[in-house]
């Protein structure tokens, strides 16, 4: 596709660009101590929180992919976005009141203060290998690629130094309180610009929903698959989709960052449950715009095509830059979070510890340093990708695999007081090694089940060798482990005397009821 965008469009971009960077630069300026690299001094209220939350969870590619599989097999993989607000409810409800409780930075932290050290730094590893090999790269790489079918004549690895230099050197300069306000500005610029789309979309199809579905093939408006579907398969959508999600938003470093920068519990509370709010949108954005393409664009071969397709012929003049700007905005959102998180996990994990008399001075240097060298790994990594597409789908299947020993030690070691650190540490080790060998056998063809069939039954490998470990060796300190793990008065950890309207659990009740309706009405 040759690009059809104009020079006020271009103007749109670069501006995009200048404005990121002049706030990202403007922040450092105030950026004096770890606390305020890492943590943006916590004083971030609940829409900075909410609408970061978003904008890093969306990448270029999450916008590309969604209309894509929209156009081309239907809408079932839109639930990894509208169902998001199950685990964020989770996270509000248990986990962020111990995170914050515990006034940690890191979440492998929290490791060493629920376990031991062994499970933080296997934890702590296994989280900074995957956000800049996996996440930072894979973000440069699509992002990439989404800009070449704007640009033709873009070269992948320029394309990919440049987004990573300027997302770099903010994420550096003004740490986490860059990130979030930038990530704020691009959340709102995607909202806009994917719901342009989407309006002037549906106004061509006389704004009936009719005809959208009328041009669907059967099934194609159903998230309830069957067990044969190769997208996302009904025991999947149980099994793990969830556990998935939990691991994503409640274990996460990359994400759950901004939130342990709160300025309190609340802030951080309403923040998270804005974002459950916000994940809704994505189905009406970019989701259905793929779905309504088919209608208007029937002959679209590919379906990464489909977006951009939607954009040049669709958007006139200077909406073309907004959109981009969108998109550019979801891939820098992507990059600088994980920039930032890994970073962290560097410093205050690993150099920290080693470094015992570090002034905050030093810390703040390291972590400009680190994320720096971060940087440039994650630019020289990305192009590379194209060569071994293959491998990189298998990563990403292997990546959901391993994700199960992680999900339970969290979430069944807040309820299970018996659960110790050799629990920990061995569900971590037996359960990763585990995943890499259901990932042998199925590269020979030795194994069928859907990848998200696979996580279920690892979650419950992983809770028996966590269950069984714990109960076979030394019990924890109860006192030490007290206000690391679940008791009811955390649930209205405060909110003790707020009116109703304020009260984080109602909001949780309307959340629970929209993504109740959406399942059903999309069954």
């Amino acid at each position: 596709m040759e690009s059809t965008i104009s020079n006020i469009d271009i103007g749109i971009v670069i501006s995009y660009f200048l404005v990121v960077l002049f706030i990202g630069l403007w922040i450092s300026r105030k950026t004096k101590t770890g606390e305020d690299l890492f943590l943006g001094g916590r004083t971030f209220g609940w829409g900075i929180i909410g609408l970061s939350l978003f904008a890093s969870n969306i990448s270029g590619s999450t916008i590309v992919g969604l209309a894509g599989a929209a156009y081309t097999t239907g809408i079932s993989n839109s639930v990894y976005e509208w169902m998001s607000g199950i685990p964020l409810i989770v996270a509000a409800l248990i986990f962020i009141p111990l995170y914050l409780r515990s006034q940690i930075t890191t979440i492998p932290e929290f490791l060493q203060l629920r376990f031991d050290r062994r499970s933080q730094k296997f934890f702590s590893i296994i989280t900074i290998f995957s956000t800049i090999m996996i996440e930072t790269a894979g973000a440069l790489y699509a992002g990439s690629l989404i800009l070449q079918t704007f640009f033709p004549d873009l070269v992948m690895w320029q394309t990919s130094l440049v987004l990573a230099v300027v997302a770099g050197i903010y994420t550096a300069g003004g740490g986490l309180k860059a990130v979030v306000y930038t990530d704020a500005i691009q959340a709102i610029i995607l909202i806009i610009g994917c719901g342009v789309i989407s309006w002037i979309l549906f106004g061509k199809l006389d704004y009936d929903w009719s005809k959208v579905l009328a041009a669907a093939p059967e099934g194609h408006f159903s998230v309830v698959r069957p067990m044969e579907d190769e997208g996302l398969p009904w025991p999947g959508l149980l099994m793990g989709v969830p556990f998935l999600g939990f691991w994503y938003w409640s274990t996460n470093q990359y994400i759950i960052q901004r939130v342990l920068g709160a300025r309190d519990i609340q802030q951080a509370r309403w923040g998270v449950i804005l974002a459950g709010f916000l994940k809704v949108i994505p189905l009406f954005i970019m989701v259905f715009p793929g779905a309504m393409a088919i209608s208007l664009y029937p002959d679209i071969a590919n379906g990464d095509a489909v977006f951009p397709t939607l954009v040049t012929k669709v958007l006139p003049v200077g909406l073309v830059g907004l959109v981009l700007a969108g998109v550019i905005s979801a891939i820098m959102s992507s990059v600088d979070s994980a920039l930032n998180s890994s970073s962290t996990l560097l410093v205050i994990d690993f150099i920290k510890p080693i470094k015992k008399n570090l002034t905050e001075k030093d810390i703040v240097k390291y972590g400009r340093i680190s994320t720096l060298i971060f940087m440039v790994i994650a630019a020289l990594w990305a192009p590379q990708i194209q060569n071994f597409t293959g491998l990189w789908d298998y990563l990403q299947q292997m990546f959901s695999i391993i994700v199960p020993p992680i999900a339970v030690i969290f979430l069944v070691g807040v309820f299970f007081k018996r659960g110790n650190g050799d629990g920990a540490f061995w569900t971590l080790v037996i359960g990763t090694l585990a995943g890499i060998a259901l990932f042998v056998l199925e590269q020979f063809d030795l194994w069928h089940l859907h990848y998200t069939m696979n996580v279920g039954l690892m979650i419950l490998l992983s809770t028996v060798i966590f269950v069984a470990v714990s109960l076979l060796t030394t019990a924890p300190d109860a006192e030490k482990i007290k206000l690391l793990t679940y008791r009811r008065e955390l649930l209205m950890d405060g909110f003790q005397n707020v009116p109703w309207y304020k009260n984080y659990l109602y909001q949780i009740v309307v959340l629970v009821i929209i993504i109740t309706y959406i399942l059903i009405w999309l069954w």
